[in-house]
This record gives C-alpha cells, sequence and structure tokens, in this order.
C-alpha cells in the first residue's frame, strides 16, 4: 500500500558523480554544503558529520567534558547507542523512567536521578514523537545539568515551533540507512556551544581543519591530528543523505497524514489508544508507530495474539522491538569494561533489577507497532483500518 521508495536514481547520480570527481574523503564541498544545509535547517551556529549517530552522541559527552567519576543519566526505554558512549568515556550509566503514556523520558525522574556527579541527561525523541522540552530544560536550568537531544528518529520534528535538537545544548542525529534521512550510515552534531563543538572536532575530525573546523585558537596546537581519532563521515553517504534532506518536508508530511488518519479511526478499538502527545509538540521523522494496548479492555487476548491476528491479515505490525536497557545484563549486573576490575559499572555500582523503572516496565509490554507508510495508496488508511477490524472481530473484539 506504499508507493515510496527510499533510494532513487537521484542518490545513485549523486554517488557516481562524486566517485568521478574522487569527492571520497575529508571536508569535501559536498560534506560543507550539507553541513551549512543543517546550520540553516536548526539556526545552529557549528555542525558537524560523522561517521553514525553513535559516534555523534560520542563527541557530544567528549565535547561536554564527560570522563571517569561522572554519571550521564538517559531514559531505559531506548536504542542503546544513547547511553553507550558513557561508559567508553568512563562516566556511569544512570537511567530514568518514563512517562507511561507519551513513552518519554520523565522530567521529574530525571530530576530525582541527579547526583554531584551528573554531568549530561541525554533525552530521545523516540518515534519521532517529542519530550516535554519546557520541564527538560527547567530541570537543566535549576541544576546546571546540561542537555544532549538524541533527534535520531525526529528529523524535522519541533517543539514550541523550533527545531528539536535547538533546545539543549548539544543535539544529535543518525543518519543511519533506515532513517528518515538516510546516508546509509552517517551521523549529525550540531551546537552554539563553541567550546563543545571544538572539543567535538578534536576528537573525532583528524585532518579536517579548513572551514568550519576548530573555532577557537585553544586546540590549534593540536591539528591537523587532534586525537588521532576519525568520525568523518564518508562523503558519498553525505552526498546520498543532501539528496534525501531534500525531501524530508515530503516525506514528514506523507507520514504524518497516513498515521493521523490511522489514529483517528482507531477510537472505534476501545483496547486501542494513540501514544499521547505533548502540548507544543510537533512530530515529525516517524520512525516508528506506537499504539497502546488496552489488556482490560480486551478480554483475554494478549497483545502478542493481537499483533499475531493483524500479521495473518497482512498487517505488518509487531510487539516492543527494543529490550529496556537497565534490564540487559551489561547495565544491570555491570562489566569489567576495561579489564582487571576498571571502568564504571563495577565498584559502588549497583545494577538494576526488575522493578526499579515501572511505569515503562509496564508500558512497552502493552505496545503494538503498527507499519509505517510514506506515500501510501489512495484508501490505504481505510483499508487498514478494515483490516484492523477483521482481526480484531477473529479474536471476538470487535462487533461482527
Amino acid at each position: 500500500m506504499d508507493r515510496w521508495r527510499q533510494m532513487t536514481r537521484a542518490e545513485a547520480k549523486v554517488a557516481w558523480d562524486m566517485t568521478m570527481r574522487n569527492e571520497l574523503s575529508g571536508g569535501t564541498p559536498v560534506v560543507r554544503k550539507f553541513e551549512a544545509t543543517w546550520r540553516k535547517m536548526t539556526g545552529l551556529k557549528y555542525a558537524i558529520t560523522l561517521t553514525n549517530g553513535t559516534a555523534s552522541l560520542y563527541s557530544a559527552m567528549f565535547g561536554l567534558g564527560i570522563g571517569p567519576g561522572d554519571e550521564v543519566i538517559s531514559p531505559s526505554w531506548n536504542w542503546i547507542c544513547s547511553i553507550a558512549p558513557a561508559p567508553l568515556l568512563g562516566a556511569r550509566p544512570v537511567f530514568c523512567d518514563c512517562d507511561p503514556e507519551t513513552l518519554l523520558a520523565d522530567p521529574a525522574d530525571i530530576r530525582r536521578k541527579i547526583t554531584r556527579r551528573t554531568k549530561a541527561i541525554v533525552v530521545v525523541h523516540l518515534w519521532g514523537m517529542v519530550c516535554d522540552m519546557d520541564a527538560i530544560m527547567k530541570v537543566s536550568r535549576e541544576t546546571g545539568v546540561p542537555v544532549i537531544e538524541d533527534c535520531s528518529h525526529a528529523h524535522g520534528a519541533r517543539y514550541r515551533g523550533r527545531p528539536v535538537g535547538t533546545f539543549g545544548r548539544v543535539g544529535c542525529w543518525s543518519l543511519q540507512g533506515s532513517k528518515p534521512v538516510s546516508a546509509g550510515e552517517g551521523g549529525v552534531l550540531a551546537t552554539n556551544d563553541l567550546g563543545v563543538f571544538d572539543r567535538a572536532c578534536l576528537v573525532g575530525q583528524a585532518n579536517r581543519i579548513a572551514g568550519i573546523d576548530l573555532q577557537t585558537t585553544r586546540y590549534r596546537a593540536y591539528q591537523p591530528l587532534g586525537t588521532g581519532m576519525k568520525f568523518r563521515a564518508h562523503p558519498l553517504a553525505i552526498g546520498i543523505a543532501s539528496v534525501q534532506l531534500r525531501r524530508l518536508p515530503k516525506v514528514n508530511a506523507g507520514r504524518r497524514g497516513w498515521i493521523e488518519a490511522v489514529e483517528k479511526g482507531l477510537r472505534e478499538f476501545p483496547f486501542l489508544e494513540p501514544v499521547r502527545t505533548y502540548p507544543h509538540s510537533g512530530r515529525a521523522g516517524f520512525y516508528g508507530f506506537p499504539v497502546h494496548f488496552r489488556p482490560e479492555r480486551a478480554g483475554k487476548v494478549t497483545v502478542g495474539e493481537f499483533a499475531n491476528a493483524l500479521n495473518a491479515e497482512k498487517v505488518r505490525a509487531g510487539t516492543n522491538p527494543y529490550p529496556l536497557l537497565h534490564l540487559l545484563p551489561y547495565f544491570a549486573k555491570g562489566f569489567d569494561l576495561f579489564t582487571r576490575r576498571r571502568g564504571p559499572m563495577l565498584k559502588g555500582y549497583r545494577g538494576y533489577r526488575p522493578g526499579d523503572l515501572p511505569n515503562i516496565e509496564r508500558a512497552v509490554k502493552n505496545l503494538v507497532f503498527l507499519p509505517v507508510l510514506t506515500e501510501p495508496v489512495r484508501g490505504a488508511a481505510k483499508e487498514m483500518l478494515s483490516r484492523i477490524r477483521r482481526a480484531s472481530r477473529k479474536l471476538g473484539l470487535a462487533q461482527e
């Protein structure tokens, strides 16, 4: 029911042309133009492309000076890359609970988890839904702890009319292959903080010195090699992403129309509810389409049985695809990360156990993920709702 093709001849032509120009490494003209476009799109002063979203988050944490003895707070329901750089920098991960209705980081629990060692809060605009940035930034201002916004699912999303990624100290995006702006593999870091930006360049942009790299003289003595790390994006990947970025408004409009039409139709199913969004937020990216399944209104039918029934009606549906990070052995029990009993998740690390984050632990057990369509055929939403209705009838959840 979807006519959308993610990759077209336009992306292939860019890759061909760049290859024939030998524009294959470093801060090439295409890369520089893309970064300039990103700065204009976000309104932020500094932006740099990287190998992937994880590298952008690592660079952001390094830019903030995260290191041994520090703590970084992040929601547990999330892809691991949002918190993974923290232990590798010697910092201890601390997980916060989520609002069970919005599924996003709970500002009140973030505040409870802050200690004198907390040096960053990573908030994640998951599945294209936007966090409560008013409340989160209030916590940041009152505690002095900077915010990193992980916008990897939310390209083009806004809060109070401003792009996500512009509220915290630094914003990070993924350009991984399935993202709404795809480079195959790639990432972006953007910020107004000159100190963060220069340190982010220092850690991963060896030999990129012209143009935007390193805005001050603070690290001039360390150029052009910096720390010797290379997180530079591949120019061909950024060339592909530049084509994708031009299509982002159309992609978001198509996905928004689809999701809103289906959500409106879900009103006839009392056991299904759209995920609540915060006031002043504008979803975008739409990396996933989660819906609450209310078991108390579904008799003896489980969320897994309902998802299976949907698939039997040719609806590509699933249940929660992301494990809760605090229950993974790596974080739950701790890990000898640097061997010989060294690392941030050993001495004094309490770890986690079931029940520590009760709201999100309950919420993720009863989610159904519906398909995201970008360019649906005429009548696709009506047909989707008809298939949901047939599946529901077979399970005794809807009237014949």
